[in-house]
């Protein structure tokens, strides 16, 4: 493995790291704002924060450059976090968790049909998959009955297969030789484009006098500074470097990384399924991430 594909690897999991976190931010946040304002707010911190770090224009765009990254703004910024946020209003988070982990299998597939040049995979990925899915349903039922909420577990499962395009989406722009940085920030400004319609429908509030509290900026600044402007940079970086289906198997560890944040930060106690749902996890990853792509011959 070379340096660069090391960096890919490191980006990833460091992304990962950060958006297994943000689930506190925005608990503590939902106090006090809509789903859809903590949305808004984030990103247009995010995009603000990524023209101060590199003020250049993109230029010499074509057309159809454009319309793709009008859909990756739309899939990964928009449609995917609205969805998320309005299924876990109709079902347990637990099951919202379980759906949007199959997010990598949406992708495996979308890049064989899409990306024609992406490499065959192995039985390995498929094998990883199910191992995984069995360490995440264990972290995130822990016991618990699983009750069945077509609504919310369709609107989780249509955001898994968004999250799938947007991936894609982001290994093509990736290949137009633009800066990263510059690449996001355009999708970004798509995003909370295609946004601010929804504002409208659901009783978006300005009022910024409530970051006069200090736990909220702290909490926004996070969301906005870290799991937006900084790793849907890294992220990109690393779908670049590694491709959308390596990158994307790293969701498997959002749940684990939920799990120890849970007992770092919130001081809740580790169970033994948890426990053993978190290795089943890890395995699988490995698995998957073990020879993901038979190289053509």
């Amino acid at each position: 493995m070379d340096n660069r594909q090391t960096t890919g690897h490191v980006s990833a999991l460091f992304t990962i790291i950060i958006w297994g976190t943000t689930f506190i931010s925005t608990k503590i946040l939902l106090v006090d704002f809509q789903p859809v304002e903590i949305l808004f707010f984030r990103f247009i911190m995010g995009l603000l924060a990524l023209i101060l770090v590199c003020p250049r224009r993109l230029k010499g765009t074509t057309a159809r450059q454009e319309v793709t990254f009008a859909a990756a703004g739309l899939c990964g910024i928009s449609m995917y976090y609205l969805l998320e946020n309005i299924a876990l209003t109709y079902t347990l988070a637990s099951n919202v968790g379980i759906i949007i982990s199959v997010a990598p299998f949406f992708t495996a597939i979308l890049t064989h049909l899409f990306l024609k040049e992406e490499d065959k995979l192995q039985p390995d990925f498929f094998i990883g998959f199910v191992v995984a899915m069995a360490g995440i349903f264990l972290i995130s039922f822990n016991g618990a009955s699983m009750k069945l909420n077509p609504v919310g577990d369709l609107l989780a499962l249509l955001a898994a297969l968004v999250w799938a395009c947007y991936s894609v989406l982001t290994k093509k722009i990736s290949r137009y030789g633009y800066h990263t940085i510059l690449t996001t920030r355009r999708v970004f400004f798509y995003g909370i484009l295609f946004m601010i319609p929804t504002l409208f429908l659901f009783d978006f509030r300005l009022e910024l006098s409530r970051f006069a509290e200090p736990v909220y900026l702290f909490n926004i600044v996070y969301l906005g500074l870290g799991a937006s402007a900084l790793c849907f940079v890294t992220w990109n970086f690393a779908v670049k470097v590694l491709g959308a289906v390596k990158t994307s198997i790293y969701i498997y560890m959002v749940p684990v990384i939920t799990v120890v944040t849970s007992v770092l930060i919130l001081h809740e106690r580790i169970t033994v399924l948890a426990g053993v749902g978190t290795i089943l996890t890890l395995v699988g990853l490995f698995l998957s991430e073990s020879r993901v792509f038979q190289k053509k011959g």
